[in-house]
């Protein structure tokens, strides 16, 4: 057995008593009041069993004390295990997700575990768990997210020059107005809306998955919808097909739920219908193309998004009224809703392009 080990002098029983006393961690505190009786005078033996200890333990504790003083009574966790992914490792897995594989030379077109693992084998000679890599993308901020759809051969600057040219366009339209004319913008799309429907994602069980009717008949109608956002307002029309005539219609429409007395730009991309020369755009609208292949810039393809994940999908339409039905039914329960329209076909660009 170990000589027992003398406390240093410099604290007096009563003092580290009140150490005990403030203490907020419970085992400090034992320890601090064990001390407290060997300054005391009693045997160690008494003392251990006032801290709950053995004496050995008592002993390793003086010791810390002596070090340490009172703060050397809290225990520190252990380290544990060093991680297997250093500082070193962690950038370079950031780097390459946020790079993505090149299919050609990696063969795959999206990062696995499996193949995250192999390339840190390969560059460090590393041999990790999928759980590991799983950890690690997440802690660097990383989810395993569906990619959002990019229009193919997509112009970025195009879309960058039709946003910063916007004022300039609004200054224009402006020009031809009576002054003081209130200028609305509004984006307009169509929607084709079938018995072929889309599934959705949904809440389930983990591991489970989750089936849903999918009708496979053919019946189908469109559904012309337009929305200024700054307003929370909108105008749509259910139309068997998407041409000239129906978009006539939806002009027409439009124009009517336009703010009394303002001027709407309509924001819309370049199908052929919304170009056509028989078109005869109301007075109250000036219609303004988007650049092709640019969804993300059309706010009302969020719309067609919202609509249809709430209302629309994971449905059976039993005939083409019940899909008209449907349409209507959804349209109207948005246009209830006026905050969610601001909220999701809001661009910060366009509004600050017409206020201009």
């Amino acid at each position: 057995m170990g000589q027992a080990i003398a406390v240093r002098t410099d604290y007096a029983a009563g003092e580290v008593r009140r150490f005990a006393q403030r203490a907020k961690d419970a085992a400090q505190a034992r320890r601090l009041l064990a001390i407290a009786a060997v300054l005391d005078g009693a045997s160690r033996e008494e003392a251990a069993k006032i801290g709950g200890m053995d004496r050995q333990t008592l002993r390793d504790w003086v010791i810390r004390f002596n070090e340490q003083g009172a703060d050397g009574l809290i225990n520190i966790p252990s380290p544990g295990m060093p991680p297997k992914l250093n500082a070193i490792h962690k950038a370079f897995l950031a780097r390459i997700v946020e790079e993505g594989p090149i299919a050609a030379i990696h063969g795959v077109v999206r990062w696995r575990a499996c193949d995250l693992i192999m390339r840190l084998y390969e560059e460090f000679g590393l041999s990790v768990s999928d759980d590991t890599i799983y950890r690690a993308l997440k802690k660097l901020g990383f989810s395993h997210v569906s990619a959002r759809p990019k229009a193919y051969k997509q112009n970025a600057e195009a879309m960058d020059a039709f946003k910063k040219t916007l004022p300039k366009r609004v200054a224009e339209i402006r020009a031809q107005l009576a002054p003081g004319t209130p200028l609305e913008v509004w984006f307009q799309d169509e929607m084709r809306v079938g018995q072929k429907n889309k599934l959705t994602y949904r809440w389930a069980r983990k591991g489970s998955r989750p089936r849903a009717a999918h009708d496979q008949r053919t019946q189908s109608t469109y559904l012309f919808g337009a929305v200024c956002p700054e307003r929370g307002a909108g105008a749509a029309l259910v139309l068997p097909a998407c041409n000239t005539e129906a978009m006539q219609l939806h002009l027409d429409e439009i124009a009517t739920k336009i703010t009394p007395g303002a001027h709407a730009i309509l924001l819309l991309d370049q199908a052929g219908w919304h170009g056509a020369k028989a078109l005869k755009v109301p007075n109250n609208i000036s219609l303004l193309q988007l650049p092709p292949r640019a969804p993300e810039l059309n706010g009302q393809e969020n719309i067609w998004q919202f609509i249809r994940q709430n209302w629309l999908s994971n449905r059976i339409f039993k005939s083409f009224d019940d899909i008209v039905d449907h349409c209507c039914y959804a349209w109207n329960t948005l246009i209830d809703q006026p905050w969610k329209i601001m909220s999701i076909a809001r661009r910060d660009w366009a509004a600050a392009g017409h206020s201009i």
